[in-house]
């Protein structure tokens, strides 16, 4: 069994936030921002990303999470009892451009099921992603408007994002899938 590759560790995961923050507040050209990060690890991630932008703006943004369980279009395929978080979503989203934060992009279907989600509490004036890693191999036609590091990976290949708050460590590797199943 081989040693899981790091593509990213702390500093390079805080650099990468620094850089998304930047870019959030350079598109966004003063129109109005709020963060969502989607659970689980994206809503840290969004937290932190909070942070960088209040510090870019000198202002407070908006801050919210969302859980996706019960919109997943594979719900009937996955666990009977699947773990919920509550959505924290304490704002007027028509008043915002929304930028979904998540750790991984994949096939898309998370964000999928996001925006949905999302559009469940309100209509956006726009939405946009940011996400840490954008390993491909797209079901849906989505692109992210934010991309911390694109990741060439196998299907046969698992990104794992690891943040402090739940793992004790900031770090992204990539392992083979059955090493990250072990």
């Amino acid at each position: 069994m081989s040693e899981p590759k790091i593509v990213l560790d702390e500093d390079d995961i805080r650099r990468t936030l620094v850089r998304i923050a930047h870019e959030v507040v350079e598109k966004n050209n003063g129109r109005p921002v709020a963060l969502v990060g989607i659970h689980r690890r994206g809503a840290f991630l969004a937290n932190r990303l909070h942070q960088l932008v209040c510090d870019l703006l000198d202002q407070q943004v908006p801050l919210g999470d969302i859980d996706i369980a019960f919109y997943r279009d594979d719900i009937a395929s996955r666990r009977p009892d699947p773990h919920v978080n509550a959505s924290n979503l304490d704002f007027r989203l028509e008043d915002y451009t929304v930028v979904l934060v998540d750790d991984v992009l994949y096939t898309g279907r998370t964000v999928r099921a996001a925006i949905e989600a999302l559009f469940d509490y309100g209509r956006p004036q726009r939405v946009q992603l940011a996400v840490l890693a954008d390993r491909g191999h797209r079901e849906l036609p989505l692109r992210p408007d934010y991309v911390g590091k694109n990741l060439p990976t196998a299907r046969a290949e698992r990104v794992n994002v690891r943040v402090a708050e739940i793992d004790g460590v900031d770090e992204v590797t990539i392992t083979e899938l059955e090493e990250a199943f072990a």
